[in-house]
């Protein structure tokens, strides 16, 4: 099983203060912590795609390609590009170079983006969510496929031959399709053989399985295999020493950001009890002990037939540098031992 971090680019410092740190500074931070993640033998990391004030991650390959420059190993992966909001092309051209850069360790996860503050930035409309991921997913496969493409579509000028350039390093650029909770999302991952990458941040992590189920059914009756079809789990986590100790560095910063969404949407704020039940042995967390993780990983595994690989997401709790650097180094050094 594979272990791996995804970040969002968070500025926020500490979930005691508030503060914020400047965009340099938390660059330069989280640029530590994926070199630090490639020195502890961690298998991949992610950067998420947003365009709001408290992230930085509005470029990712930016990023991914400055994390390129000082690490040997680890995979380098969007988390996830939001394609729909994109041109397949620049895309593509942006991954195949990050590929270069990287010699052979670029991926990308994509899909249609939970948060939508993309699509009127770059001019998309919402009423057609769907339907630009769809077109544009075909494109981006088609460009891994063929160096010269002819393709046409709606929502982008026609391809007529022209040839797309650089080409990656990889003879085929990984592609993992993101998805949050509805079946057809499972089901065209499958038909289209891509691995599955399932973000699970709430709620228990065994009530996806019947979508999995859907996405492995897909891929057979496409006729792929089950090698083909790997499963990939995103969650909110975080290692500490103890369990007691995690959670109780966790839960402030966490509080605070679902709190903030759920008033943004007319909910009410995260309560202590909630927080419990979500890092028991059935909810979606993964925060406590590196022994008490990889347990909870594996039952996930369990639950979902079968994952392949593992992202924790620690951004949530805008906890220290230096407490993540730490988690960091639990995860390489202790957890991902035990899983593997």
């Amino acid at each position: 099983m594979e272990i791996g971090i995804d970040s969002f680019a968070s500025h926020l410092l500490s979930n005691n203060t508030g503060s914020t740190l400047s965009g340099a500074a938390a660059m330069s931070q989280l640029l530590d912590r994926i070199e630090r993640a490639d020195q502890v033998g961690l298998d991949v990391f992610g950067i998420g795609e947003h365009h709001r004030v408290e992230y930085l991650d509005s470029a990712p390959t930016v990023i991914l390609a400055a994390a390129a420059a000082r690490t040997k190993r680890i995979r380098l992966t969007s988390a996830v590009t939001v394609l729909s909001a994109a041109d397949p092309v620049r895309v593509f051209q942006q991954f195949a170079t990050l590929d270069l850069i990287s010699q052979g360790r670029a991926e990308m996860v994509v899909g249609r983006g939970s948060s939508v503050e993309a699509f009127p930035l770059f001019g998309f409309n919402l009423d057609d969510y769907d339907e630009l991921f769809a077109e544009k997913l075909d494109l981006l496969l088609a460009l891994r496929k063929t160096e010269k493409i002819h393709w046409s579509g709606q929502f982008r000028p026609a391809l007529t031959g022209q040839g797309v350039y650089p080409r990656p390093v990889q003879a085929q650029l990984p592609i993992w399709l993101g998805v949050g909770g509805t079946p057809e999302s499972f089901v065209r991952a499958g038909m289209l053989g891509l691995p599955l990458m399932v973000a699970v941040i709430g709620g228990d992590t065994h009530r996806f399985r019947p979508l999995v189920d859907l996405y492995r059914e897909a891929g057979r009756r496409a006729g792929f295999t089950a090698e083909q079809l790997p499963v990939g789990l995103h969650s909110l986590g975080y290692v500490a020493e103890t369990t007691p100790e995690a959670h109780e560095a966790f839960f402030p910063g966490y509080a605070r950001t679902f709190s903030a969404r759920a008033k943004e949407r007319g909910g009410l704020p995260v309560t202590r009890p909630q927080f419990d039940a979500q890092v028991g042995p059935r909810g979606a967390l993964l925060v406590g002990s590196p022994e008490e993780v990889a347990t909870k990983i594996l039952r996930h595994s369990e639950a979902l037939g079968g994952i392949s690989r593992v992202t924790f997401q620690m951004d949530v709790a805008t906890l220290p540098h230096a407490n993540i650097m730490r988690a960091v180094e639990l995860l390489g050094t202790r957890v991902a031992p035990l899983l593997r």
